[in-house]
């Protein structure tokens, strides 16, 4: 259908309106949901896969995650009511003592276009508000960001905290600027993301999600 793939060229492109116009024509020519939901991820796909061959840059992934995220406050309720479930529960936020957030939206907005339920709990966030979250929304999934090397530490200790509350079936998947995978190996987390377009693929793997 032209109009999908139209649809998928402005998330590619990051045009908002005509994101946002495309994902309600296709609703009411009467496309099914979950194929306005796959048109959609295609577009971040393909931004995943110029993101990894170096040809864009964080600015042009963020523009396009604008218009995949209010693509999708179309579609959300759509799929809903459909009773579409989502692939995954994924609780995210900053750790304590780090306010810095724009990493963390986009990973949310990232797992947002791919069908995963995110429960952003913000920045700042301490153990004990992760592991509330978690448990609240059932979640498979817990994303931490640090941002600073000064908070990186937050992670471990969360990580420690959330282990001990019991929720050893729950994944939890680290990322920021100063994260590496040697620290995530060294502090226990299951994924360490390097990057809020691979993030999709760490999620899934995790929680064992064919992509």
């Amino acid at each position: 259908m032209e109009y999908l793939v139209e649809l998928t060229q402005a998330i590619i492109d990051g045009h908002r309106t005509n994101a946002v116009a495309g994902t309600r024509k296709a609703l009411e020519a009467g496309t099914e949901p979950t194929d306005v939901l796959d048109a959609l991820t295609a577009g971040m796909e393909e931004l995943g896969r110029r993101w990894k061959a170096n040809l864009i840059f964080v600015p042009e992934v963020l523009i396009a995650a604008r218009a995949m995220k209010e693509s999708m406050v179309v579609l959300e309720p759509i799929l809903a009511d459909g009773g579409i479930e989502p692939e995954a529960i994924a609780v995210i936020g900053t750790v304590k003592g780090d306010l810095h957030d724009i990493g963390k939206n986009l990973v949310a907005m990232m797992w947002k276009g791919a069908n995963i339920q995110v429960h952003d709990v913000g920045t700042n966030v301490s153990p004990e508000d992760f592991i509330k979250a978690a448990r609240e929304n059932n979640a498979d999934v817990i994303g931490l960001s640090a941002l600073l090397t000064t908070t990186m530490p937050a992670m471990k200790t969360t990580i420690e905290a959330i282990r001990a509350a019991g929720l050893k079936d729950v994944k939890i998947i680290i990322g920021g600027a100063p994260v590496t995978q040697a620290y995530a190996d060294e502090i226990g987390a299951d994924s360490f993301a390097p990057d809020a377009v691979t993030a999709i693929d760490h999620l899934r793997e995790a929680v064992g999600l064919s992509n």
